[in-house]
């Protein structure tokens, strides 16, 4: 913001609104080799605390009339449990531990990431990345272990016709090797973009003339990342329980 207001003074303005998403060593130095602890690495540990503190501690003390983590903690156990039941069925309720723990960390990471000078981690495509290339290897392990190769019957649309089935697998084997890629970019995507537009009209903000303006739209598109990190991070955990469904009865 020191660097709007600066250029400002000299008559314009000098926006960095990505400069928020650098991933830099805590501990001092420019290099971030593989076993660098980042500013990336605190606000994941951050979001993992803030999910144990929520669903064990905060429900640690049941009862009847609950408190608010209890409510919180139980709404979000049956909001995913009954996606995983519904999407992909009763056999796939073993995963449930797994889906619920994807949704909770995405969710978490995306409101920490919304504190001022706070680190978005789940707007890098690294970190998305990794959570979807997992459920792409879990759901491809799982077909294979659970049916052998008739899971390749996923790619085989036997209700077209004949002459185009070989097309249409040609284009369902791409389909879903491209699955981790675009399950990824959704997320890192929606994320990155909302961050990076409040950073610009904060930049405005300098501007005497249209500062409540700035401030009203802010205002509006804070609103609306609160609500984007909800979908995001429900959308990612619906399409994992797509994925897992096809795992489990890949026929067409």
């Amino acid at each position: 913001m020191a660097t709007e207001a600066h250029g400002a003074e000299e008559g314009g303005l000098v926006f960095h609104p990505m400069d928020q998403f650098i991933v830099k060593p805590l501990f001092g130095g420019s290099d971030v080799g593989m076993f660098t602890i980042t500013n990336a690495t605190l606000w994941m540990f951050i979001a993992v605390v803030a999910v144990i503190a929520l669903m064990v501690l905060g429900t640690s003390r049941r009862a009847i009339i609950p408190s608010r983590s209890q409510s919180i903690g139980e709404m979000a156990y049956g909001l995913v449990y009954k996606m995983v039941e519904d999407v992909a069925g009763k056999d796939a309720l073993a995963f449930f531990p797994y889906i619920m723990t994807l949704f909770m960390f995405i969710v978490m990471s995306n409101f920490l990431g919304l504190i001022p000078l706070s680190f978005t981690t789940t707007s890098h495509f690294a970190v998305t990345i990794v959570l979807a290339l997992l459920v792409f290897v879990t759901v491809t392990v799982v077909g294979f272990v659970k049916h052998g190769t008739k899971f390749l019957g996923l790619f085989w649309v036997s209700s077209a016709p004949l002459a185009l089935r070989p097309v249409l697998a040609v284009i369902e084997v791409i389909s879903y090797f491209v699955r981790p890629v675009s399950h990824s970019i959704r997320l890192a995507g929606n994320l990155m973009a909302g961050h990076a537009v409040i950073k610009v009209f904060a930049g405005f903000a300098a501007l005497a003339v249209v500062s409540p303006v700035s401030v009203l739209a802010i205002t509006a598109m804070y609103g609306l990342e609160i609500l984007v990190s909800f979908i995001q991070a429900y959308v990612f955990t619906i399409l994992t329980c797509v994925y897992l469904k096809d795992a489990l009865h890949p026929s067409h």
